[in-house]
């Protein structure tokens, strides 16, 4: 689906803001009138939005409704127009792409020397018997030119990342390969990402490479607490629940990711932001225990993550939408005129800061790419 325009937006911040958004956008829908013919996932009254990652970030978490939706799915196309002309919802749709001059990206608030006395701090922390898990990130910066537009960078990352969450919502960007929660008809899903190896060019050893990542230690430990923990908010929720016994290795372009997919059912009507609201943030980007990862994250990054690693997705009228983990993109920062991305690790008593840190490299990879 891809939006055009803004028919309405709906903002919240602080440790109820998902709540906040789900009982905004409840109200919206109660006092709309809905002709949706098509019937399918997405079609009818929908909104896009993106949340920040803590709940002390000063970046608002936003539901917006556009004023023109296209929408795909199987053999469905559809339109999508809220308080406006069809004729205006053509104008809307015609604007076209502008090339853009390669970003240069460098350094921001964590530096990779930074990034890895953060690891060795966590590490402390961790055979301290503290904490078991915690996702640490670190961000490089780049200034803006006038009028920059990343629909370029949004093409080349769907085409390349055609099995990952393109995703675009106010200035959030980027390939996801992590779905935090589908919701349809009662029906959940979620995939579990934890555990990282780069592609090899070579056949037979990139084969090596993901069969290795199955049976490492290190990685499976971090893709454990990363399963248990949604497992276990989801419960809450949800019955049903059926999680993948072993992890297998999923291939990206450039990367080797473990991933487990769960399947459960609702026990009562929760819309998808309910859902949400109950899994994040997960232990794949946060850690284990959950507020103690989060407490340690805020300590050591002394940095607001803004929309970095929050969910960011869609809601239908009917409750029911998709939402991934915002990951592998960006986010502009208007005020500063500034474009920031972050790439983050999943520290576990085995990790080791210099190779945590080529982790990063390679998550990098994708938006600086796109951007180039």
């Amino acid at each position: 689906m891809i939006g055009f325009g803004e028919a309405a937006r709906i903002e919240a911040t602080g440790a109820n803001r998902i709540n906040e958004l789900n009982s905004e956008w409840q109200k919206v829908v109660q006092n709309a009138e809905i002709q949706d013919s098509v019937g399918s996932p997405g079609s009818g009254l929908i909104a896009f939005g993106a949340v920040a990652f803590a709940e002390s970030s000063a970046t608002k978490s936003v539901l917006i409704v556009p004023k023109v939706v296209i929408g795909f799915s199987g053999s469905a196309l559809w339109l999508t127009i809220v308080n406006t002309t069809e004729e205006n919802a053509l104008e809307l749709i015609q604007s076209k792409a502008k090339e853009q001059s390669p970003l240069r990206f460098e350094s921001g608030k964590i530096g990779p020397d930074q990034f890895k006395e953060n690891i060795v701090l966590a590490l402390k922390e961790i055979v301290s018997h503290n904490i078991e898990k915690v996702v640490l990130a670190r961000d490089l910066v780049s200034d803006l030119p006038s009028g920059f537009d990343y629909s370029i960078a949004l093409q080349k990352l769907a085409i390349k990342f055609d099995t990952c969450f393109t995703y675009s919502v106010d200035g959030l960007f980027g390939a996801s390969p992590e779905l935090l929660v589908k919701v349809s008809h009662s029906q959940v899903s979620a995939r579990v990402l934890a555990g990282t190896a780069g592609r090899g060019t070579d056949p037979g050893v990139d084969e090596a490479i993901g069969s290795a990542l199955a049976s490492s230690h290190k990685n499976l430990e971090e893709h454990k607490f990363a399963v248990d923990s949604l497992v276990s908010e989801l419960a809450v929720l949800a019955s049903e629940i059926d999680a993948d016994e072993k992890p297998f290795s999923l291939a990206l372009p450039n990367l080797w990711h473990l991933a487990s997919d769960i399947h459960a059912v609702l026990k009562a009507d929760s819309t998808s932001l309910q859902v949400v609201n109950a899994l994040h943030p997960s232990a794949a980007v946060a850690g284990t225990p959950r507020i103690k990862a989060q407490q340690l994250i805020a300590e050591l990054e002394n940095l607001d993550r803004g929309r970095y690693a929050g969910p960011v997705g869609w809601i239908g009228a009917d409750g029911d939408g998709v939402w991934a983990i915002a990951l592998r993109g960006a986010q502009v920062e208007k005020n500063e005129n500034q474009i920031r991305a972050f790439a983050g690790c999943g520290i576990v008593a085995e990790s080791e800061a210099e190779a945590e840190l080529a982790e990063t490299n390679l998550k990098f990879k994708p938006i600086l790419e796109a951007l180039s």
